[in-house]
Formats: structure tokens, sequence, C-alpha cells
């Protein structure tokens, strides 16, 4: 870290799924029916959570991550990722029959594209007794980090305990799925991409003026802040007062798995560190555009001292 010191830093509790990301490049992605022969294949540690909280504990962030396991030879997976970056393990929960959280990712090799299947196993099994377990870090935390690939009520106690407690939830409604007003009512922040962020307003999002008409009806919901991810544009940023789009880098892109994931986790350590949203936002995309020139999900998550080369380099 060449930052600020930790010591300096707010804390960030990351709430969310692990999984195994068995992961494999082909020529190109299969339509129906039809075999692939591939090209390399690679298992890692994955999970949107665990990705994010990878994400943010290497860009120099306090952060906790609270997610759940089997009692199976993939959860290994998750702590052995957790110690080679020196992250404390805490929060693990564990199912004594569910299977640890697997993705099955395709990724072609010549467009960088992917395509995804999550089965989440234990971590869609989340109790309020293991949410009871990680109350007080929560209580302690500045930020609350969620996704929706764990089980959704286990996703809506958390958010009602860290709102009940004054820290600020950010949501990351991805993968997309239908939630309740309440759920983001009261979140500091949603970050949606632009399908997301039409499933949840209904208004299809392509430009700034578009984004603006969803950005009001999340506030109307109340959010307090909308940030939705637009890929090559960069990102849609309303403060409640001022809107605009903090454009993306611009890099050779090899592996866009986890791009977004690396995003989230940057913006919370941005945020947990003193930076504004707009601040954040725009280490948040250092972070991603360095996620993407790298193979793999929590192995291409950047270093702070890659994050902070790449923003001098491009200044």
């Amino acid at each position: 870290m060449t930052s600020e010191d930790s010591s300096m830093k707010e804390k960030i509790t990351v709430f969310g799924s692990f999984v195994v990301d068995l992961m494999g490049r082909t020529p190109h992605l299969p339509v129906p029916g039809e075999t692939v022969k591939g090209s390399l294949f690679k298992q890692g540690a994955g999970g949107k959570g665990f990705n994010q909280a990878i994400a943010a504990h290497k860009a120099g962030g306090d952060v906790a991550m609270a997610t759940k396991l089997g009692r199976d030879t993939m959860a290994q997976v998750a702590t052995d990722a957790m110690d080679l970056v020196g992250m404390p393990k805490d929060y693990l929960f564990y199912h004594p029959e569910a299977h640890t959280g697997i993705a099955l990712i395709m990724v072609d090799e010549n467009t960088s594209q992917n395509m995804i299947v999550i089965v989440p196993g234990a971590c869609a099994t989340i109790t309020e007794q293991d949410i009871a377990s990680v109350e007080e870090r929560i209580k302690e935390s500045a930020y609350l980090l969620l996704q929706l690939e764990v089980n959704q009520d286990a996703n809506e106690k958390a958010a009602a305990l860290a709102r009940a407690n004054g820290v600020k939830v950010i949501i990351n409604t991805a993968p997309y799925q239908s939630v309740s007003d309440d759920f983001i009512k009261g979140a500091y922040l949603v970050t949606p991409n632009e399908v997301e962020a039409e499933g949840l307003t209904g208004v299809k999002v392509t430009d700034l003026a578009s984004a603006d008409k969803a950005a009001q009806v999340l506030f109307n919901k109340g959010v307090e802040n909308v940030l939705i991810t637009m890929g090559s544009q960069g990102v849609y940023l309303n403060t409640k007062g001022h809107s605009e789009i903090i454009p993306a880098y611009k890099v050779n892109a090899i592996d866009t798995t986890g791009a977004g994931d690396a995003f989230n986790g940057g913006l919370v350590a941005g945020l947990a560190e003193g930076k504004s949203l707009r601040d954040a936002a725009a280490f948040a995309n250092a972070v991603a555009a360095l996620s993407v020139q790298k193979l793999g999900t929590t192995p291409s998550m950047p270093t702070r001292e890659e994050i902070d080369a790449f923003v001098k380099e491009r200044a």
C-alpha cells in the first residue's frame, strides 16, 4: 500500500458469495448443442462477493469478507486465496451438507466475452445465526457492500442491520434479480450496469439523458446516490444535483470476467479512505481497467502499487 496508513481507513464489510471459478477459454462460445474444444483451463477463487472483497483488500481497504462455504475440498480454495493476500478469515460460515458454490465460465479467447453459470451451493443458505456472528463487524463498519448472489432474505437482514446502525449500504445489483423497494430504500449507493438498471427502473440506459431518467426512478425509491457502469462508455454517477459519465480507461482487454467486481471493490476501498464518490469512481475505473488485462477473477485484481502507478502514468 502506498497511500494512507491502514489505520486511517474506515472498515468495510463485504457480505456475499464465494464460488470456485472453473474457467475454460475457447476459440468461440458454443451455441446450444455444440461442443467446442478449449485451449486453457483454470480453477480459482471467485463469486461476486469474494471477488469484490479481494479487490477492495488489494486496493488498500480494511476488509472483512462474510460468506458461507461447504465442508468440502472446494472450501480450501477460499481459505488459500485469503491466506495468499493476508485477508482475515473470521467471518466464514460453513454448511455441513451443502457444497461450496461453483461457477462454470467460458471465455472467448478472441473477443474476451464470457458466459457464466453459477451454482451458489452453501452461500445460498446463510441464516440469521450466521448474520448474528458478523453483526458486530457490520456495526463497526463504515460501509457494507452487498450483491445478489446469496439468499436474498440474508441480504435484506444484513442491509437492515447496517442501516439501523448508520452504516452506509452499497448494493451491487448483480446478478440481476427482482428485489423489493424496501431492500434498496435507504441505500447509500446502488451500482447496476445498464441491463440491471433497466430491470430496476424500466428505463433503457444508453446515454446520459436516459441514465438520468433511470436515476430519478431510483431516487424516488429512496436511494441516496446512483452509479451505473456503462461498459466502454465509462461510469455514470448521479449524486442528486450533479450527474456525469466518467470515461473508462482504454486498455487491451484479455478477460473481462470480474471487471464489475474489480470496479465495486475499488470503489468501496476508495470511499473508505475518504475519497469523494466521483474520485472513488475514477479510482475504481483504474482498478477495473487493470483487472481486464489479466486472466481470471481474484488473480486479476491489482495491488495498490499497480493502481497508483497506472493512474500516475495516465494523469
